[in-house]
């Protein structure tokens, strides 16, 4: 069932977001060769608890899961896309990683995602990035009342293929509210006109994955949260929590 939220719910939606969001910023202006991503799981941890706020990934544990999520946030490196378990691992110069944060605060939750690269990008990378925060500001702006959730699907399609990028099937957003995960689903790939209607009070994420290699497969780590791209090439993954308003798309995890 889909739960339209009213605007006081958008209001605590919006501080859970803002917390999300400082987390990752925080994340970002940390990450530098020879950090390890254990360490970056440590700093939004502690962002997260400065700000009164729970992190939604530490011990989340879908049926799908061979076990509990074991961090407060999600870091994929390189050819990894998404679900990234953050470890020992330390960033070398010129990684891509995309990191995920999601934040409880008051029973509400924010969730969003960065990629970026340490140091210097290596060949198509900032293209690659450039493509897919460009398909979430497209995204964003077909959020808008009176549409259709396909219109979001299409735009975020339209600007990956056209640049040349896979796009993986089964994975982009969803709702948000009360729960990580609500429905509805938000493919980054569809059909203006088609899916269901974009009614003020929708709390949506709209999250664009992009795969450098252009084919759509992925494969999953043995670890069972790791989803990375068929082809071993590298991956883009942003998104942004966004309320549909009267008015327009309200951006909910902006800083």
């Amino acid at each position: 069932m889909i739960e339209l939220k009213t605007a006081t719910e958008i209001d605590a939606l919006r501080e859970a977001g803002r917390i999300a969001a400082q987390a990752l910023h925080a994340v970002r202006e940390h990450a530098r060769v020879g950090t390890a991503l254990r360490e970056l799981d440590e700093l939004a941890r502690t962002v997260l608890a400065d700000a009164g706020a729970r992190p939604v990934f530490d011990g989340y544990h879908p049926r799908w899961a061979p076990g509990p999520f074991p961090g407060a946030i999600r870091t994929s490196v390189n050819d990894a896309l998404a679900r990234g378990i953050p470890d020992r691992t330390r960033l070398a110069e010129g990684d891509l990683i995309s990191v995920e944060c999601a934040a409880r605060h008051h029973d509400w939750v924010g969730a969003a995602a960065i990629t970026f690269t340490v140091g210097t990008p290596g060949p198509g990378d900032a293209e690659l990035v450039q493509a897919a925060e460009q398909a979430l500001a497209d995204g964003i702006a077909a959020a808008r009342p009176g549409a259709r959730l396909g219109e979001i699907s299409r735009a975020i399609g339209v600007l990956g293929r056209s640049a040349g990028y896979g796009i993986p099937s089964g994975l982009g957003g969803h709702g948000i509210g009360r729960d990580l995960h609500e429905a509805p689903q938000v493919p980054n790939d569809g059909h203006p006109g088609k899916g269901v209607p974009l009614r003020p009070g929708l709390v949506l994420t709209i999250e664009p994955m992009l795969l450098a290699g252009g084919s759509d497969a992925t494969c999953a780590d043995d670890d069972g949260w790791t989803v990375r791209t068929g082809d071993g090439s590298r991956a883009a993954h942003v998104g942004h929590t966004v309320a549909i308003t009267a008015d327009g798309p309200r951006i909910l995890t902006a800083l």
